[in-house]
């Protein structure tokens, strides 16, 4: 790829400037790997340099994953995408709607309008926030003495939904409900579960709930940027004996573990020689399943863990099954019908169909959306275009 020293540099001065500590990127075509480099550091505390083999904690890219393992349950008719999920998780049957809070602070609750649907949480349309962009989550979390989600307790899942179910679109724990009912119909645990029917099928062997001791020596130290603008390292790992594994956002891995993931999809469900989901479930996947519904902005509620977050705001963005979809074209150079997530720690990724194009960059600091780490990943993605279209032109010539 023509384009490589021009990805390295920018990467790198991202790196040696410390505007981020550390970033590892690799893009791919569903055949190929196009690019891949490491720079900066694993944890700036310390003196490794940051390597291609790092490990991450990619947070919410743990969704498509947890979402392509409760495909394969759709597929063989364990879980039905359209009938009420409390059928498979009692908990969900008689769902809440909070609706504010009294004179004396307590919560107004009243009865759901509907049933919820394993689509609905696919999409975020089931009505479940996170606190970290609904301040109303965070009082009823603190007036119930409700665990936060990132405690992996059992517990920090009985909340009720911010909305009628399927009547808008808002970012929340509904993968953790996906997973919970992957764990249901399967008999097993998510991890046990994703480890054996899409992990080693896939080859991704760095890729799990639990730090292993080979994984442990990798492991990226987490970030924060200060109000200074300043980045420091500070302590965080997810429990490694959780009651429940978060589907979503529970998952440590690596870039070259990931990019095998969305190279499946990219090559429409094969990999390896094997097909790992039928190429019918990928094209539903990928397309807009919450109807007239849009993305919204999430404003943030939680300052230290999180920005708002407004990505293309210029352009109307859907959902597919546990995806963003865009519109249109970005100004980098993604087509439009393109799939997208990222991770809460700065860690994002792309899947270009129409261009047969995939990008993973990782990167390990809060608060999310950090402008730093945006410029990084739009450098990176320009740069992968940059090099499909000089390689195009090459051919075509």
């Amino acid at each position: 790829m023509q384009s490589k020293a021009q990805i390295d540099e920018i990467l790198r001065q991202k790196s040696d400037a410390r505007e981020v500590p550390g970033i590892v990127a690799i893009a791919a075509s569903g055949n190929e790997v196009l690019y891949q480099g490491a720079f900066g550091k694993r944890d700036l505390s310390k003196p490794d340099a940051m390597t291609a083999d790092s490990v991450f904690w990619i947070a919410s890219m743990t969704k498509a994953a947890t979402t392509a393992g409760a495909m394969q349950l759709v597929e063989q008719g364990k879980l039905s995408l359209d009938k009420p999920i409390g059928e498979v998780l009692p908990d969900l049957a008689k769902p809440q709607v909070l609706e504010g809070f009294d004179a004396n602070g307590e919560p107004k609750l009243r009865p759901a309008k509907g049933p919820i649907t394993l689509r609905q949480l696919m999409t975020h349309t089931a009505g479940f926030a996170y606190d970290m962009w609904n301040s109303d989550l965070g009082i009823y979390l603190e007036k119930s003495g409700t665990p936060g989600i990132i405690t992996c307790q059992n517990a920090a899942l009985k909340t009720p939904v911010m909305t009628d179910p399927g009547t808008r679109w808002e970012y929340g724990t509904n993968i953790d409900f996906v997973g919970k009912a992957v764990e249901a119909v399967s008999g097993k645990t998510l991890d046990a579960y994703l480890r054996g029917n899409l992990f080693a099928p896939l080859g991704m062997y760095d890729t799990g709930f639990k730090i292993t001791n080979d994984m442990r020596r990798r492991l990226v130290g987490m970030h924060a940027r200060g109000e200074d603008g300043q980045l420091g390292s500070i302590p965080f790992e997810l429990e490694q004996n959780p009651e429940f594994h978060m589907g979503g956002g529970g998952l440590y891995s690596t870039a070259a573990d990931y990019i095998k993931f969305t190279q499946m999809i990219l090559n429409k469900g094969r990999s390896n020689g094997e097909q790992v989901l039928k190429a019918e479930t990928i094209a539903m996947m990928g397309q807009n399943q919450m109807g007239d519904l849009n993305m919204t902005k999430l404003p943030t509620a939680a300052p230290m863990f999180t920005n708002d977050v407004d990505l293309y705001p210029e352009q109307v963005k859907k959902w597919g099954l546990s995806f963003m979809i865009n519109t249109a074209k970005t100004a980098e150079g993604r087509s439009a019908g393109s799939l997208a997530w990222a991770g809460l720690a700065n860690t994002y990724y792309w899947i270009d169909p129409a261009r047969d194009v995939t990008g993973v960059i990782l990167m390990q600091l809060l608060p999310f959306a950090d402008g730093k780490c945006l410029e990084a990943f739009a450098g990176f993605e320009r740069g992968v275009y940059a090099g499909l279209d000089a390689g195009s032109g090459q051919k075509a010539a």
